[in-house]
């Protein structure tokens, strides 16, 4: 009699409610049965004091992969799965459930940040092509005229070519962006602390100052991570410098703009905004962003949406077909790099 022994990884699924079902499909659910030993309907949305199935895969675990709603890996957890290697986290940021026991307890993490990257930066290079081609502003005046208005005497302000676009910040984001702009008759200026000049001469991009970035580009574009040093980054002398007619773009978090700085210029109708994201995340019911003509708002839809998910599932189910094979992460998070990055 001959017994066979599977050595596939065990693996547990550990994210909010609802977001299986949206992140994977029936061929990601497949393809996670064939690399690992798992119940691939099987999610845990709390491993606190987990029970049943859900504790018995948990105790023989050696994979988790999460995404958004992930609960935290406490100590508490992390003794409940002694046999845990390793976390594939398909989505951005692993601040929210990866702990300082994780990196203690040397357990490998990898994320899809950089697959949840790409729609935040086609989200941009929209707003940017459309900001320079001042679109918002000449549908509304279109709907109010209702004919066909004198372009040539009224859009003498308006297109994309020269034009001067100010990134700041070299994340992922902000880098994914600089190549979706290379295409383009832009002159691309860059401002962030942690990239040299050599770095971004490399990168095709002019590193500057913040404040000569925002005195110069016709568009400002917000991708730093959320930190201390970056609250408010873009506040009142920023925004000043501003030229006349220019617009800011924010995808990343509503912090990094000190909004009644933005709010203030914005009254005046003097600069545009682009923003999907705010601070408060949900402006307050009467908040003047909701109307104002010159103001793009949207409710933090820039990343990963509807079948955008499956980009970021299939990253993650990568990263565990290299586990299973033994390779390392293709992507792996570093702890060191967390302190920079969102």
């Amino acid at each position: 009699m001959h017994h066979t022994t599977d050595n596939r990884p065990a693996l547990l699924l550990a994210m909010g409610p609802g977001i299986a079902d949206r992140l994977l499909s029936e061929r990601h659910r497949t393809r996670l049965a064939a690399l690992t030993r798992t119940d691939p309907y099987l999610v845990a949305h709390d491993l606190a004091a987990p029970t049943g199935p859900v504790a018995e895969a948990l105790a023989g675990a050696e994979l988790l992969l999460t995404c958004w709603g992930a609960p935290a890996l406490t100590e508490d957890v992390l003794d409940a799965a002694p046999r845990l290697r390793a976390v594939v986290h398909a989505a951005g940021s692993v601040k929210h459930h990866v702990t300082d026991a994780c990196w203690a307890r040397g357990i490998a993490v990898t994320s899809a940040a950089a697959a949840n990257a790409l729609p935040v930066a086609e989200y941009t290079l929209a707003a940017i092509l459309f900001a320079g081609k001042e679109v918002l502003r000449s549908a509304r005046h279109y709907a109010e005229l209702r004919t066909v208005p004198e372009w040539l005497s009224e859009t003498d302000r308006t297109g994309n070519y020269r034009r001067t676009v100010g990134l700041v910040g070299a994340s992922r984001i902000g880098r994914r962006v600089i190549e979706l702009l290379r295409p383009f008759d832009f002159e691309v200026l860059l401002y962030d602390p942690y990239v040299s000049g050599t770095e971004a001469v490399a990168l095709g991009v002019e590193p500057v100052s913040l404040d000569e970035l925002c005195a110069r580009s016709s568009v400002v574009s917000v991708h730093a991570p959320q930190l201390p040093e970056t609250h408010h980054m873009i506040g009142t002398r920023q925004l000043a410098l501003m030229p006349t007619g220019a617009t800011l773009v924010n995808t990343a978090r509503g912090s990094l703009v000190d909004e009644p700085a933005l709010l203030t210029e914005l009254l005046t109708g003097r600069l545009h905004a682009v923003l999907d994201v705010t601070d408060p995340e949900l402006p307050p019911h009467d908040s003047p962003l909701y109307a104002l003509p010159n103001v793009l708002l949207t409710p933090h839809i820039a990343g990963s949406l509807g079948n955008e998910l499956y980009r970021m599932a299939d990253q993650a189910l990568d990263e565990v077909e290299r586990f299973v094979s033994g390779v390392p992460f293709a992507d792996p998070v570093h702890p060191l790099s967390l302190g920079r990055s969102a």
